[in-house]
């Protein structure tokens, strides 16, 4: 008795194991994950398709570039080591007052002392007659520009002096041509190289005839 409950016993366990191993070989195992499909690549936009362009068949030629203007070339000191420059004017009803100036352009002293020799020329640089005295008298009254003393004056090199000349511009006949001095040559002291001046304002005399000079003055 005891055998054969044993023996039951152990086939009911065979069994029992067997039917959990069938229930366990049954079991339906889990999906297999889904392969990742292929990944597009990023839509290129089109470029617009652009014609070359064309070269121009006639290019305009590029200027080119102007040379600077080289600088004047300084002015050469006249013999005798001065230059005659124009100066300002001031003219009050016809009558004339004019400043001219005398540059020591050399390397030397340059001394000066009175008045100097004045003269003179029209357009054509033709010789004109006029009656020139020192002073104002008998132009107009006392002017101190030309009717101061005469003094020594000493110019270094690069210094200045002066000089007026005075005249009215006065037609008192009709019948007479006007006058008009468009040169002055200076002598500025006795032995001196003259010195000429194209003017830029004329001495205009009308036909007085008179010019007044003024010493030189520093």
């Amino acid at each position: 008795m005891i055998t054969e409950r044993w023996v039951r016993g152990v086939v009911g366990g065979a069994v029992a194991a067997g039917m959990l191993a069938g229930a366990a070989g049954c079991e339906t195992p889990p999906a297999p994950k889904a392969a990742p499909g292929p990944t597009e690549a990023p839509r290129k936009t089109p470029t617009p398709h652009r014609s070359p362009t064309p070269p121009n068949p006639n290019p305009t030629p590029t200027a080119p570039a102007s040379p600077a203007a080289p600088e004047p070339a300084p002015e050469p000191c006249p013999e005798g080591g001065v230059r005659l420059v124009e100066g300002s004017g001031d003219a009050v009803m016809g009558l004339r007052l004019e400043g001219y100036r005398l540059v020591n352009c050399g390397t030397d002293e340059y001394v000066l002392e009175g008045y100097p020799q004045v003269r003179l020329l029209d357009k054509q640089d033709q010789l004109l007659e006029v009656a020139i005295g020192h002073g104002s008298a008998p132009i107009t009254s006392e002017v101190p520009a030309v009717d101061a003393p005469p003094e020594r004056v000493t110019l270094a090199p690069g210094q200045t002096a002066s000089m007026a000349l005075l005249w009215r511009d006065r037609i008192t006949d009709v019948t007479v041509p006007p006058v008009e001095g468009w040169v002055l040559e200076v002598t500025p002291k006795p032995g001196a190289p003259r010195l000429g001046l194209r003017l830029t304002r004329p001495v205009d005399l009308g036909n007085t005839g008179q010019l007044g000079v003024g010493p030189w003055k520093r």
